[in-house]
């Protein structure tokens, strides 16, 4: 039976995640403190991964009970704030290693995920993780983890096994512990995988193999016409406001797919 293994949410969003045992799901359907905050300059725009491999450069590191991260160029010189009382001080830490003026916003709902219409958390299987890694020799699987920020990981089932959470047209309903989810989509990727989480260097010609290693192990059981580019992993999920409060734990098994 497949079980969930890993929990992933990242804090500031494109920073570096946090590995939890459980969580919570908040009123927009996301995970609590999944993407709670944003960096944003100026004219609200988020400065993200998509927006420079820079941010790559900063680690960032968070104790959750305490509302603590601790912030650094390359890991050298950490220095630490408190989420809630400190945002002029982050504001003025990532100003000045942006070069412009940005603040950090928070949304407490539903944080601030790529695809508003779908901001459940993503869902892959370790062993997609695996596959994915042996497709370049120079990437482990931890590199491959860190590229691709997927919230959920699942064990117990073989490679592509999340393809099967979403059809060719309506949404797949399933159970993961005591939380409904739907299954709606697999996940567009942007130009963030193909970067070192760390460095921020850009692996050569990693979306062209990965498309075309994508295509050529694509399961002949899943929903094809999703799929107008293979440079898809993951799935984009939806959870309805009934599940707000519930709670997901490592080792939850996904009890039933309801359709597909």
């Amino acid at each position: 039976m497949p079980r969930l293994s890993h929990i992933f949410v990242f804090p500031i969003k494109s920073l570096d995640g946090v590995s939890v045992t459980h969580t919570t799901i908040l009123q927009g359907g996301s995970l609590t403190h999944d993407r709670e905050f944003v960096i944003v300059d100026r004219d609200h725009k988020w400065v993200n991964g998509k927006r420079t491999a820079k941010i790559h450069q900063i680690r960032s590191q968070f104790n959750l009970n305490a509302r603590i991260v601790t912030l650094s160029i390359r890991g050298n010189h950490p220095v630490s704030f408190h989420l809630d009382y400190a945002r002029p001080a982050i504001a003025a830490w990532f100003s000045d290693f942006f070069g412009f003026p940005v603040s950090l916003q928070q949304d407490t709902i539903t944080g601030f995920p790529d695809d508003p219409s779908s901001p459940g958390p993503t869902i892959i299987s370790t062993a997609t993780i695996e596959q994915v890694a042996s497709w370049f020799p120079d990437l482990s699987v931890e590199d491959i983890r860190s590229r691709f920020r997927t919230n959920l990981e699942l064990t117990d089932v073989p490679a592509f096994w999340e393809d099967r959470l979403y059809s060719e047209n309506d949404p797949i309903e399933f159970r993961l512990g005591e939380v409904q989810l739907q299954g709606i989509n697999p996940c567009q990727r942007c130009v963030v995988p193909t970067r070192s989480a760390i460095s921020g260097v850009k692996t050569p010609q990693f979306q062209k193999t990965f498309g075309l290693k994508r295509k050529e192990e694509f399961p002949t059981w899943a929903a094809a016409s999703r799929f107008n580019h293979f440079y898809r992993l993951a799935v984009n999920t939806r959870i309805a406001a009934s599940e707000t409060g519930k709670r997901l734990q490592v080792g939850d098994p996904i009890e039933t797919v309801l359709t597909g």
